[in-house]
């Protein structure tokens, strides 16, 4: 059964995550059915992204998704995280139940399996483990993918920051360390190319917000930043003004000097409104970034992770991390809104 999320619970990285590997795999959508961390079984275990191919044989023709067959596993890992040898165990596992959490036996065929790994940072303790002990060989079959050949399942590493540019241009921008801008014009332009598509804006979106200083730099952003970040904000001010200008215009003034006060009233309830509004999407965006950091120790502490090195894998602080790491480790299998109203009430912050 999928695992329904409000706003609030989804994290910072992988929505967009979710959205640019659809765009990754546009040409293609028709053919395939996505679907967003995949639970598995009752348990809290689910898989980052899961992709289904409508029809078995049909190839797929991205570089992404050669290896694809018809169930494929995506593990994606926030360019903040790094791909670690534990992580391709829980990963493989979870392929395996995945293969075998159903009502018949067999049903999915382990041929019809495959997995892909996503990471900004190149592997290396991991690679060097799969060759040395799995005895895998692992190939580089173009620049930043590497096919893990020796096992029964297919499964490939993407490294996004070596990833072409040209063929993967909105996966490799996916990160917070955009720093040319002229990467970020090429970003822009194929936006407004596809401005139309959902999909776009959010991944753009997220990319701007972890770039801010870049994307200042791109004088062509100033309007399509502001259809991005501010529509929903600037709908509702509309809304909200309008409904006060109306009910204020209706009390307060007769209707010979209506036009006259309905301006300085629209602009006075504009202002309020406005300054209001942007309190609400400072504390949304900052809301947001403390839930990915409590997601993120949530899943270290499950893999019963020491403070010490949880802190040095975030670069964070010694000891800055002390109070939420008690709290999330008190409370592992606690839904991360929860554990974020126990981090306020403990005033972590």
């Amino acid at each position: 059964m999928e695992k329904h999320k409000t706003e609030t619970d989804v994290t910072y990285w992988h929505p967009a995550f979710y959205a640019d590997i659809r765009i990754e795999l546009a040409e293609e959508a028709e053919h395939l059915i996505f679907e967003n961390e995949h639970q598995l079984g009752t348990n809290p275990m689910e898989i980052d992204v899961l992709i289904i191919k409508k029809e078995k044989g049909r190839k797929i023709k991205k570089n992404i998704g050669k290896i694809f067959r018809t169930y494929n596993i995506l593990e994606y890992k926030s360019p903040d995280d790094f791909l670690s040898i534990d992580d391709f165990y829980k990963v493989y596992g979870y392929t395996c139940f995945y293969k075998a959490d159903t009502p018949l036996t067999d049903s999915i065929s382990i041929q019809e399996l495959t997995i892909t790994f996503i990471s900004e940072k190149y592997p290396r303790k991991l690679i060097g483990h799969l060759e040395k002990v799995k005895k895998y060989t692992v190939k580089n079959t173009e620049a930043g993918i590497y096919l893990v050949c020796g096992d029964l399942i297919p499964i490939q590493i993407i490294v996004t920051k070596k990833l072409s540019a040209q063929k993967n241009l909105w996966l490799k921008s996916l990160t917070n360390k955009l720093y040319e801008t002229e990467k970020a014009r090429t970003l822009m332009a194929d936006y407004v190319r596809h401005s139309h598509n959902n999909l776009y804006r959010s991944v753009l979106e997220t990319i701007i917000r972890a770039n801010p200083k870049t994307f200042e730099e791109v004088n062509e952003m100033g309007d399509i930043f502001m259809e991005i970040c501010h529509e929903k904000f600037e709908r509702k001010l509309k809304e909200a003004v309008e409904i006060q200008v109306e009910e204020r215009v209706k009390e307060e003034l007769e209707e010979r000097v209506k036009e006259e006060l309905e301006e300085r009233v629209k602009e006075e309830l504009e202002e309020r409104v406005k300054e209001e509004l942007e309190g609400r999407v400072k504390e949304e965006l900052e809301e947001r970034s403390r839930m990915e950091r409590i997601l993120l120790i949530r899943k270290k502490c499950r893999k019963k992770k020491p403070l010490a090195v949880i802190e040095e894998e975030m670069e964070a602080e010694p000891g800055s991390l002390q109070l939420l790491y008690d709290i999330v480790c008190k409370n592992t299998e606690k839904p991360v809104e929860e554990l974020y109203r126990l981090a306020v009430c403990e005033k972590v912050w």
